[in-house]
């Protein structure tokens, strides 16, 4: 798929096929491109010498700007030469291949091309994975994960509590994990193979429960009337039905209710996360250990044609430089590549030039680590084994953990609380004072708990609207993004992982439509929020 405006007759239509000849760009060289996510066929050019006409309404003045303006692709990492280890040079020299020795086994079968690149092996990554070869393996499609630290001590998949619901307030998110869930109930099939036993993700199906204010009632009622619409089962309690329900819960401040009664709880992250890793490498796809540094871009001529500008060169990035263990610099070309890298999605991305230059590149990818505390607790007179996740009117959650009346708790910061993200060390202080004074005034079976033990790990948090960045780059046509979840990345991550494989190989979405997510809003400055984040 590309974002390119191909004037017809009095309309702009997109083309669905990747074709260079159709972008220019000479150091600095303009370039007009529509925005398949924004506008369906919005008219851009007359038949009359392609004057351009007025903007359509659905784009907004600053976009138009970057639209007629100039782009400008700062210049990349420079080209290196292939790495030959020194063993392996004198074997060459005395004939010998060395293919058995450990020494030179990674140069010699270091994977130095591919079709489909993608930046990060996390649960986001792995998804897209298994969906490109379950989909491509029929046509040899080369898939190649880079993953930097492939035992997942500091990812955001396994550091999560692990929930999956419905209850969100766009109906993209409610769409996606009511996938999930179908996909979380099939995956031991799924995710199996020729002997390959598929994961026990250990579903819990006990539900997410959200309290509301009288004010933040009508939103929850909102949100109600499109879940259900979209085939969610989700209940509204009054303060009444949700004490009956419930006896342990104090309702005090408490207007509305919603609870989920199917396809809502928590489960295995590790466990899904290794079922997908499992069956992509038995498919086939590479996984390669090390730091992404670098990207290299190739220079693609191209004559002028009408409503592109004059006649210069297009920078396609074709080659990504990584930095193994030992400190040695390889190269991987590819055709595609995706960025699926978490937390440091944002800063991966500048080395492709995305919010270094002008036009089109002025944007950054609005994607950085925020650190978040999980803290686990004992409360022998807690609420038992009925116990949802529940979500306070506060913002704290909790949820029950096994069956010994343990329980994990937590909480978002306000903008004023935000913890540095350096290391994933935990304030204790932050339980004590922000915490357990919400969970024990909402549980009274919390006033007595013994903290046991507690963790922390990253959101790839979306600074522009805390929802998921999934699709083209505008400039970057074979550059795609999966990331900036900013929290429910986990539960989702199997329908984004098909969506991605349906951009690669069918050039647009085919199960749920995610235009709205795509990087295009950042430029337009039209973010969509979402409402429901925990």
């Amino acid at each position: 798929m590309t974002s390119l405006l191909q004037p017809v007759g009095n309309r702009a239509t997109h083309d669905s096929t990747p074709n260079n000849k159709n972008i220019t760009m000479s150091g600095k060289v303009k370039i007009i491109v529509c925005f398949w996510s924004f506008c369906n066929s919005c008219p851009r050019y007359s038949n009359k010498d392609d004057e351009p006409v007025k903007p359509s309404i659905l784009v907004p003045e600053d976009f138009q700007a970057e639209l007629d303006g100039e782009t400008y692709c700062p210049p990349l990492a420079q080209p290196i030469k292939p790495h030959v280890h020194p063993i392996k040079k004198s074997f060459d020299l005395l004939g010998i291949t060395g293919r058995n020795d450990p020494k030179t086994h990674n140069n010699l079968y270091f994977p130095r091309h591919c079709d489909i690149l993608i930046i990060g092996g996390g649960i986001m990554g792995c998804s897209i994975a298994y969906w490109l070869k379950q989909r491509g393996h029929d046509n040899g499609l080369r898939v190649i994960v880079v993953e930097q630290d492939p035992s997942y001590t500091r990812a955001s998949t396994v550091l999560s509590v692990g929930g999956l619901r419905q209850q969100f307030s766009l109906p993209e998110n409610i769409e996606m994990s009511l996938y999930g869930a179908e996909f979380l109930r099939k995956s031991k099939k799924l995710l199996s193979g020729e002997g390959l036993e598929g994961p026990d993700v250990q579903f819990h199906p006990f539900g997410y429960l959200f309290l509301a204010t009288e004010k933040g009632a009508d939103q929850l009622i909102a949100n109600h009337k499109l879940q259900t619409s979209l085939g969610a089962k989700i209940q509204l309690l009054s303060a009444n039905k949700l004490k009956q329900k419930f006896p342990w819960i104090n309702t005090d401040g408490v207007e509305l209710a919603s609870l989920g009664l199917e396809n809502e709880g928590w489960f295995d992250p590790w466990s899904l996360l290794n079922g997908f890793r499992n069956k992509a490498l038995e498919m086939g796809v590479e996984f390669v250990k090390a730091e992404t540094v670098g990207f290299e871009t190739q220079e693609t001529i191209v004559p002028e044609q009408p409503g592109i500008g004059d006649s210069g060169c297009y920078h396609k990035l074709k080659r990504v430089h990584v930095r193994l263990v030992d400190g040695d610099i390889r190269t991987i070309d590819f055709s595609k590549c995706v960025m699926a890298a978490g937390a440091q999605s944002g800063k991966v991305s500048k080395l492709a030039g995305i919010g270094l230059g002008t036009g089109l590149l002025r944007n950054a990818l609005p994607v950085e680590p925020r650190k978040r505390y999980v803290y686990c607790f004992h409360a022998p007179e807690g609420p038992g084994l009925d116990c949802p996740l529940t979500v306070d009117t506060t913002g704290s959650y909790f949820r029950r953990e096994g069956l010994g009346g343990h329980y994990v708790a937590g909480k978002s910061p306000t903008a004023n609380e935000e913890p540095g993200v350096a290391n994933l060390d935990v304030d204790y202080t932050f339980f004590d004072q922000q915490v357990w004074p919400d969970v024990a005034l909402r549980v009274p079976g919390f006033e007595n708990i013994k903290l046991k033990s507690a963790w922390s790990g990253y959101y790839d948090y979306n600074t522009f609207d805390q929802n998921g960045v999934i699709g083209i780059h505008p400039y970057h046509t074979n550059f795609l993004f999966a990331t900036g979840f900013s929290g429910h990345g986990l539960q989702q991550a199997p329908a984004v992982g098909r969506a991605i494989m349906e951009l690669v190989l069918e050039g647009k979405f085919l199960t749920i439509d995610l235009s709205r997510f795509a990087f295009d809003r950042v430029i337009a400055n039209q973010p969509v929020f979402e409402q429901n984040i925990v």
